[in-house]
C-alpha cells in the first residue's frame, strides 16, 4: 500500500537518487542537499513502506501563489495515481495554509495537469521573482519549453 507522508532529513539521499536521471535530462529542476534541507517542510512523499516511490513539493511564493514542484514518480509505480494523489495532498495542503488564488506548475506534462483541474497560462503571467529565482538555475534557461498551468483555489 502507497501512503503518503511528509519528508524528513533521513529522506534527503533516497530522494536525490530517486530524482537523478531526470535532473540529469533536464526534466526536473536540480536541487541540492542544502536546497532540499532548507525546504524539508515543503515535501510529501510517497512510500511502499520504507521504499520512497515518488515526492512533491508545495512551495509557497505570497499568500495569493503557490507553486508545485519537483514532481516525480519512479517508473515502475507510474500509472497507479500516485501522482495525482500527491498532487490533490498539495493542494488541499495549500488551502490549509491559506494561499488565496493559485496554485502554479510548469511541467512537461501538462494533460496530467488539466485532468486534475489546472489551466494552461502564458508563462508572461508568471511572477518574475519566480522566474529569475529558479529557472535561471535550468539547462535549458532561456529557451524553455515548459507548459505553464494554474488551478485557481478560490
Amino acid at each position: 500500500m502507497i501512503t503518503l507522508v511528509k519528508a524528513k532529513l533521513s529522506d534527503i539521499p533516497a530522494m536525490q537518487a530517486l530524482v537523478s536521471s531526470e535532473v540529469k535530462e533536464g526534466i526536473i529542476l536540480d536541487r541540492s542537499e542544502d536546497e532540499v534541507a532548507t525546504n524539508i517542510r515543503s515535501y510529501v512523499l510517497a512510500k511502499e513502506g520504507e521504499k520512497l516511490v515518488g515526492y512533491t513539493a508545495l512551495h509557497i511564493h505570497s499568500k495569493r501563489l503557490a507553486e508545485i514542484r519537483s514532481l516525480i514518480v519512479d517508473e515502475k509505480y507510474r500509472g497507479q495515481k500516485i501522482g495525482q494523489r500527491m498532487v490533490e495532498f498539495t493542494l488541499e495542503e495549500a488551502r490549509t495554509l491559506g494561499v488565496e488564488e493559485d496554485v502554479l506548475v510548469l511541467t512537461y506534462l501538462p494533460e496530467f495537469f488539466k485532468k486534475l483541474g489546472f489551466h494552461e497560462i502564458n508563462k508572461e503571467a508568471i511572477p518574475e521573482h519566480k522566474i529569475w529565482t529558479d529557472c535561471i538555475k535550468c539547462i535549458h534557461f532561456p529557451v524553455c519549453n515548459e507548459i505553464a498551468l494554474v488551478h485557481k483555489l478560490s
